[in-house]
């Protein structure tokens, strides 16, 4: 009896091996494992690194260009370029970003996105400095009038590196009609732009999906929230941003190469039975440029237009016919004609009704007798902050405020009086602080409280400086950091009227 249980289970036993036997092999899962580094620059201007009171400098070509060579030295690398950088610099006010380009291209990303001020001297030269370039252009959004992708532009890619394919898309802000000069080119939302390109990607066989984008922080929360892309690389806000919740990352990294951002990610890939899962995880890095070495081939061309820069400063632009007077006790006390010239120029650029900036940016101390000759080196002396143009959307009643604060500190000369150009105000310096401005005109006009003025100011005061916080909450047309340069704005006004001939007209009035 035993013998014939025992001779069952190895009958049963042989059965069950031959059956095993017939079945179909699995494949064992296969596991590999990358790395790629995403290295992100976006808003450069600045050729040369920006010096720092402790004797540093952050920033500039020269540094990104050593950040770029080390990141590729370490190993496989995606060089993105987020954005605006043609416009705007005294340098590119000069030679319409030709530099800009010659610079790029000795550091070549592999991604760049026109930002909106690769449009800042419209649609031809835009054109012509991306033929320049020796990098791929990526954008999705910028169409021609008839719906077509426009010359040079590549609309998505799958870049494939060590076995991962990375889908790259890209896409401008849609604001760029309005903060720049495109001409008749056409930006569908770069939200839904993306949306679109991500998941045609996804389909075509993507591991991952990257949006290099040059767009506005809200726009890039929206697809932060939304997942429209695994990372999003942004440019235009200028903020050292990152943001990562475990499934998308969204990163801006400041603005002039100041700092980098790199991102390393590991992408662990299984393979079992032809199915393909591909994990990633990112790290993050911020690369501080006021501690790298510039790179000594970039820095010799840098060095080189500095100097060709230098020399262009001293051209004469123009000539006055007034006394323009940039002394301290007359442009923080008083209606200048230097105020009113850097006024009008500000609006003439914005194409504004009103233009507002404070005295006490203007710096140069100087008398220039009628009969001068100015140059660019004179106008940069006039207003060495940098500054740009702001262009908000104002009440009536807000101008009104901000004239009285303006005017809230006299006698005493002060940073904040009002130089001003499409209005006529009176004032009474002896009434209460809020109640000095008797009259006011706009093109003619008594103020109206209620209704909305364009105005052209400084991202000095638009931001709330020397007291102008009626500015703060307001809509911007063109944000501070994103608008013209005043010197710029400045100078060309210089150039186009040659002579200046507005001198002190009536445009403040004192009376007690």
């Amino acid at each position: 009896m035993k013998m014939t249980i025992t001779r069952r289970l190895l009958l049963l036993g042989s059965s069950a091996i031959a059956l095993i036997a017939s079945l179909p092999r699995l494949s064992p899962a296969q596991t590999s494992r990358s790395r790629l580094t995403f290295v992100l620059v976006n808003d450069i201007y600045q050729m040369s690194a920006e010096p720092a009171p402790d004797g540093t400098a952050r920033g500039g070509f020269a540094k990104l260009a050593a950040v770029v060579k080390a990141e590729r030295a370490r190993g496989p690398v995606i060089f993105v370029h987020a954005g605006d950088t043609l416009s705007p610099s005294l340098m590119s006010g000069i030679d319409e970003g030709e530099h800009i380009m010659v610079l790029t291209n000795m550091i070549a990303p592999d991604v760049f996105v026109p930002g909106n001020h690769e449009f800042d001297f419209g649609k031809e030269i835009f054109f012509k400095r991306m033929a320049e370039a020796k990098f791929p252009i990526y954008c999705a959004n910028i169409l021609n009038p008839d719906g077509t992708l426009a010359a040079g532009m590549r609309e998505r890619a799958i870049l494939t590196i060590d076995g991962i394919r990375v889908g790259i898309a890209a896409a401008t802000d849609e604001e760029a009609v309005i903060l720049s000069s495109p001409g008749d080119l056409k930006f569908p939302r770069a939200v839904d732009t993306i949306e679109q390109q991500a998941a045609a990607l996804r389909k075509e066989g993507a591991d991952i999906v990257v949006a290099c984008v040059h767009t506005d922080r809200a726009k890039d929360e929206a697809m932060y929230r939304r997942q429209a892309a695994d990372i999003i690389l942004s440019g235009h806000d200028h903020d050292l941003w990152l943001n990562y919740d475990g499934r998308t990352a969204a990163i801006e990294s400041s603005y002039d190469a100041h700092f980098v951002t790199c991102i390393d990610v590991t992408f662990t890939t299984r393979t079992n039975d032809g199915r393909r899962e591909v994990i990633w995880q990112p790290e993050f890095r911020i690369i501080d440029t006021r501690n790298v070495a510039p790179d000594p081939e970039v820095l010799a061309v840098v060095d080189a237009y500095e100097k060709k820069l230098s020399s262009a400063l001293d051209i004469p632009i123009a000539t006055t016919a007034v006394e323009l007077d940039s002394r301290n006790a007359t442009v923080r006390t008083r209606e200048a004609a230097i105020g009113n010239l850097i006024a009008d120029a500000m609006r003439a650029e914005a194409d504004a009704e009103i233009a507002i900036t404070n005295g006490g940016g203007i710096r140069g101390g100087r008398l220039y007798p009628a009969g001068s000759t100015i140059t660019r080196r004179d106008v940069m002396a006039e207003l060495p902050f940098n500054n740009h143009i702001s262009v908000l959307d104002v009440s009536g009643k807000s101008v009104r405020t901000a004239l009285e604060n303006g005017f809230s500190l006299l006698p005493r000369a002060a940073g904040r009086f009002p130089q001003i150009s499409g209005m006529k105000v009176v004032v009474d310096p002896s009434r209460p602080v809020g109640q000095r401005v008797l009259s006011a005109e706009v093109g003619g006009k008594p103020l109206d409280d209620t209704r909305i003025y364009r105005i052209a100011t400084n991202d000095f005061m638009s931001r709330g400086g020397d007291g102008y916080e009626m500015f703060n909450n307001v809509r911007e047309i063109v944000p501070g950091h994103d608008g013209p340069l005043m010197t710029n704005a400045v100078i060309e006004y210089l150039e186009k009227i040659k002579t200046v001939r507005t001198g002190v007209d009536g445009r403040i009035v004192f009376r007690s």
